[in-house]
């Protein structure tokens, strides 16, 4: 598989296996003789000793990508005071703090927001209380993209996304005895050899990663017809690409785009209106019911479909939405002004894919 987490509609609800994708790269190593016998004579780590000696300097002089990472947008984060509804039953609404019910919200995946409290009763809009025990307190993913340098990226980078001990040589076992990479961790790409299908990542001397446990940036061309600041959503790595008037690279980060059952759709689209902070309900009656308050940073582009702010989860970089294309609260704030700040109201989207999902 290349992704699982626990994931619905844009939202954790069920287990569900993401989509596996087959090897499409042409950027990948291809003298393979010493993936056999990896560290014999004239081989390192499975490459060629002379190959792996030329990288060599290159990794310790480059441990880390050269891009500067987006500070967490502490004044968006802490805007809004987010709870989730947890009753299983629903949620009773109340006109006051023990006072008369006004109406029910079914249960579902459900976040509210907190204007006022009061000895065990929570405020969620005016003159609407629920109790205090009927929430719980959710604080958004501190997750942030990374600003392109004006050089651009020396070598490729990706994020990692699964917790991985590194391999010492492509296909090998994960070496437990190696600090683990953890998630999010940004690395640079030095050498891709492939085996069985799937990519294996030198990122570090004798440090190999697969591919099923990052995502890796990859640019894509200007649509014909594409004006002015726009952006480039890749679905198979699940990463997000600002590109400015002159199509330079300004900004990347990870997205969560639908689910297999409601993806999102590929194609190039201008949006169509801008939203600062808005509602998003759907699936009534439905188990998969959700009700979202205070939706931040929204452009709409495909119909009812968007790049908007997504403060319910941390899954970034896994595909698990109805077919919006959620970003981390820090990171719509940024693509919203961004936009704005180049005089493109309404800026185009161009959403493609890299590679081919093959499989559950």
């Amino acid at each position: 598989m290349k992704k699982w987490m626990l994931v619905s509609l844009m939202v954790i609800i069920a287990a569900v296996p993401m989509m596996a994708h087959a090897n499409t790269s042409n950027d990948t190593f291809e003298n393979t003789s010493c993936l056999a016998t990896p560290n014999s004579d004239g081989c390192r780590a499975g490459l060629p000793a002379m190959h792996y000696q030329g990288l060599l300097d290159e990794m310790l002089l480059n441990p880390a990508p050269n891009v500067r990472p987006l500070p967490p947008n502490e004044n968006e984060l802490g805007r809004f005071a987010f709870r989730k509804l947890v009753n299983p039953n629903g949620t009773v609404i109340y006109d006051a703090p023990g006072g008369g019910v006004i109406g029910t919200l079914d249960a579902g995946f459900n976040f509210v927001t907190v204007s006022n409290y009061q000895e065990g009763w929570v405020e969620i809009n005016p003159g609407q209380w629920v109790q205090d025990t009927d929430t719980s307190p959710y604080r958004p993913s501190d997750f942030a993209g990374v600003m392109i340098n004006d050089d651009g990226l020396k070598y490729p980078m990706a994020w990692v996304l699964v917790p991985s001990h590194p391999a010492p040589y492509p296909g090998a076992e994960l070496d437990t005895s190696r600090d683990r990479l953890e998630r999010y961790t940004r690395v640079n790409i030095f050498e891709s050899v492939e085996i069985d299908g799937w990519r294996w990542y030198l990122v570090a001397p004798e440090t190999w990663i697969i591919q099923t446990s990052v995502a890796k940036i990859q640019y894509t061309q200007r649509p014909e017809g594409v004006k002015g600041r726009w952006f480039g959503v890749d679905l198979y790595e699940q990463i997000l690409v600002a590109y400015d008037e002159v199509d330079k690279p300004i900004f990347a980060t990870l997205i969560s785009s639908g689910l297999s059952q409601w993806s999102t759709n590929e194609g190039t689209f201008q949006t169509w209106v801008r939203i600062r902070s808005g509602s998003m309900t759907g699936a009534e009656g439905q188990t998969d019911f959700y009700s979202l308050e205070n939706v931040p940073w929204t452009l709409y582009f495909d119909g009812d479909i968007s790049l908007h702010g997504a403060y319910w989860h941390d899954g970034f970089g896994y595909r698990r939405s109805h077919g919006c294309v959620n970003l981390s609260i820090t990171d719509s704030y940024w693509i919203y002004h961004w936009s704005l700040d180049g005089g493109y109201d309404l800026p185009y989207v161009h959403v493609f894919s890299s590679g081919e999902y093959v499989g559950e």
